[in-house]
């Protein structure tokens, strides 16, 4: 039988806190998945939907953007955490009219995210007008009318935002942008933009392409594995069993985190006998770096190899490859052999050993892949970062041959996938011409907003329409109330949405909730069951196809919910066939194949046996579409991040039930954290320096060189072992300490791993 929902919300008064794990997954995460998902779907709809997992001809994960293997598939292709993603889909739990008539919204404002969500599946679209109390049941023709009057209301299209996340599969997408563009703005900010962004500015400039050069054959051919800035065993856990393959086949692999992560200490795959009675250690070794050390750290290995290629002329820096792919080169040695080792060591808490034990593996392993997530993209210089990552690649001709390459590891199952089809606010000229072309419209070329700058235009008046294709908007953005405030300033608010959250009860003046299927549910269109298709993080298209009978009528998917709009808005004649769309999926991606660079033929190729692999440039020919035809090296100017007296660094994190924003439950176990969220991880010595014990009740307090200060309160001090001077806690609940304004340079995506704070004793006040 599975679980009702929680009638009461968190109580911090329970947590308590044990030993960190020193293995992940096991027969403990099969244990906890399958309780997860029998609590939410019952027994029956448990087994069958897990056996869909990210099948060949089942539903991709909506979890992480992890690829599925090339070869076999194994019956459980899922890990705990994308079964409990499914299980939080396909609950049994509804939240009805009558769900919402018992509740006002200041009710629900005053619930937290977890308890939201595990109410259960939006069933009915809803509206809350001005002077309301309630949400109230509309029509969708009702729905339509109100979004499409007020956006034709505007004085400028550019008054409205259309943001989405990654859950959105390619179909959507595709139309989504196709309808904000024959709206007349590029206004799509999406979670790319709080998330990768890094990823795609770095990489853009130094090969040509802002995507991952690797595939997952790649990992079982690579000598060498680097993991930096990020924690496998919870955010992508199928990741691990790539790992683990790498080892069978000789790989080394070395963790740079400043946090001990249980995945990468040890693994236990239950789906072999080895896992099953006692697993591996998927780390050869762990670089335990301070919060902000990670360009320092690279650009001191790549003084290292340059002194190793002069011990050994030849044998080091992959001179035919430089000279032949690269440009810039002759710039950045110059400015790597100046680089102070002892400044480094001191950016990075590392000790010369560390240095020199890490550039030896690099210069001897003869093929090197460098992962990395959030650690790297959310630091102030994290584009300058991953350029000096991908300058160690360079260097070692490790860009476009076998088990080489960057792998940038994409936190949501289609947020690659989304910005192939558009969803960007600036997308390149090239795209936009074939746009125009294919359906007879005439789309603008001006930039919109991304995610940081909307928040700004809402704030300041200059966006009255806030449209969310998916996600947590509210709980997903920096400076929650300077966002919050910024939402119920506009005139209408708009969220698509399977699963109650934040951002239904932060609203605007009108404020509507259009509840869509989910991944695993049944799409039928005119009598036809519809497929979607998704990309991963290795540039692999695949379908996906929804088994699960809707737990309500009034669901519409989300390609129906963009087409029903993009009749009301445009009327019958417009260029764009909205009702073709809707009816058969199949000529939604003909258009993506007339307008989407390396779609050619989508159809055909997206229903092989593994989908099919877009055009990756460096990867397939060691092309690079740079300004300079080449792979540019980046010179960077050395940044880190020093500890000011009294202070700490502090990151925010997720926890082990948690996937970005949804809360799944109250236990960190790896990290040994039970029973609640409001915790901040500080070293035992750190504690004891400050006046503090473990356990002791603290407020979390930002600091701003503009003498501004952002505070949350009552967090329990958990000694952890994190390098002294850094701290972590988990997101949304830090978020209020991150301003608008703390950015990374160049990609403007927030920055949430690089925080001063200071600690103070929390008052209990009435």
């Amino acid at each position: 039988m599975h679980r009702a929902a929680p009638k009461h919300d968190i109580d911090e008064s329970d947590l308590s806190v044990t030993a960190p794990k020193t293995q992940a997954a096991g027969v403990k995460a099969v244990t906890v998945a399958l309780e997860r998902a029998v609590e939410e779907m019952g027994v029956v709809r448990t087994a069958r939907t897990l056996a869909r997992v990210n099948q060949r001809h089942g539903f991709d994960c909506p979890g992480c953007a992890w690829p599925e293997p090339s070869g076999t598939r194994r019956p459980a292709e899922f890990c705990e955490n994308g079964a409990k993603a499914v299980a939080e889909e396909a609950t049994l739990r509804t939240v009805t009219p009558e769900f919402f008539a018992e509740h006002s919204v200041r009710d629900l404002a005053g619930k937290s995210g977890y308890w939201l969500g595990q109410q259960g599946r939006l069933t009915h679209p809803m509206v809350l007008r001005p002077g309301d109390t309630h949400y109230s049941r509309i029509d969708w023709a009702d729905a339509y009318r109100l979004i499409a009057e007020t956006l034709r209301g505007l004085g400028s299209p550019d008054e409205a935002l259309f943001y989405t996340s990654g859950r959105t599969a390619n179909e959507t997408a595709f139309l989504y942008q196709l309808l904000v563009r024959s709206f007349g703005t590029n206004n799509l900010p999406d979670c790319s933009n709080m998330c990768h962004e890094s990823s795609g500015t770095a990489l853009t400039g130094s090969i040509g392409i802002g995507k991952g050069s690797v595939t997952i054959d790649d990992f079982s051919k690579a000598d060498l594995i680097i993991v930096a800035g990020q924690n496998p065993g919870t955010n992508h856990p199928r990741m691990l069993s790539a790992l683990g393959e790498a080892k069978a086949h000789g790989a080394k692999v070395i963790a740079v985190n400043p946090l001990p992560e249980t995945g990468l200490i040890g693994f236990s795959d239950p789906q072999t006998v080895r896992g099953l009675t006692g697993g591996i250690s998927i780390a050869d070794d762990f670089l335990q770096i301070r919060l902000g050390g990670d360009m320092a750290l690279f650009q001191g290995l790549a003084k290292l190899l340059f002194e190793a290629e002069d011990r050994a002329p030849g044998t080091v820096v992959d001179h035919e490859f430089v000279n032949t792919h690269t440009a810039g080169f002759a710039e950045y040695e110059k400015h790597m052999r100046a680089v102070d080792l002892d400044v480094v060591q001191e950016a990075t808490g590392l000790t010369r050993e560390d240095l020199d034990r890490t550039a030896r593996l690099l210069a001897e392993s003869g093929s090197v892949i460098i992962c990395w997530a959030m650690g790297l993209t959310q630091q102030l210089h994290g584009v300058a970062t991953i350029e000096e990552a991908t300058n160690l690649l360079l260097l070692r001709g490790m860009i476009g041959k076998p088990g080489a390459g960057v792998c940038p590891v994409r936190g949501h199952s289609n947020v690659q996938g989304d910005r192939t089809m558009g969803v960007w606010e600036k997308m390149p000229d090239a795209f936009l011409d074939a746009l125009d072309r294919r359906f007879g419209i005439t789309s603008p070329r001006e930039h919109g907003w991304d995610t940081v700058d909307s928040i700004r235009a809402m704030r300041d008046g200059r966006a009255r329409v806030f449209f969310g294709m998916g996600g947590n908007f509210v709980s997903a953005t920096p400076d929650t109330e300077v966002t919050e405030a910024a939402l119920r300033a506009c005139e209408l608010t708009v969220q698509v949405s399977t699963k109650l959250n934040r951002s239904h009860v932060v609203h605007g003046g009108t404020a509507l909730i259009l509840p869509t299927l989910g991944r695993t549910d049944e799409d039928v269109q005119d009598g036809a069951r519809q497929q979607v298709s998704v990309e991963d993080s290795m540039s692999m298209v695949h379908l996906s196809t929804g088994r699960l009978k809707p737990v309500s009528s009034e669901l519409r998917s989300e390609v129906g919910i963009v087409c029903e709009l993009g009749r009301e808005l445009f009327g019958p004649e417009h260029t764009v066939p909205w009702a073709d769309f809707q009816r058969d999926y199949d000529r939604i991606r003909d258009a993506i194949a007339d307008v989407v660079p390396g779609c050619t033929d989508y159809n055909a190729k997206v229903r092989g046996r593994n989908g099919f692999q877009l055009p990756h440039p460096p990867r397939d020919a060691r092309e690079f579409r740079t300004a300079t035809g080449k792979a540019n090296f980046a010179t960077n100017e050395l940044h880190w991040l020093p500890v000011p007296e009294g202070r700490l660094i502090l990151q925010t994190l997720r926890s082990h039930d948690q996937y970005n924003t949804t809360i799944y439950g109250l236990d960190d176990r790896y990290r040994g954290i039970h029973n609640g969220r409001r915790v901040v991880l500080v070293h035992p010595r750190d504690i004891t320096e400050f006046g503090f014990a473990e356990d002791d009740l603290v407020d979390i307090v930002s600091e701003w060189t503009d003498g501004t200060e952002r505070r949350v309160q009552g967090f329990r001090l958990v000694g952890y072992a994190t390098p002294r001077g850094n701290a972590a806690a988990y997101y949304p609940e830090t978020n209020p300490l991150v301003p608008l304004d703390h950015v990374a340079r160049r990609s403007n995506t927030p920055v949430s791993k690089a925080v001063t704070i200071r600690l103070e004793r929390h008052t209990h006040t009435a």
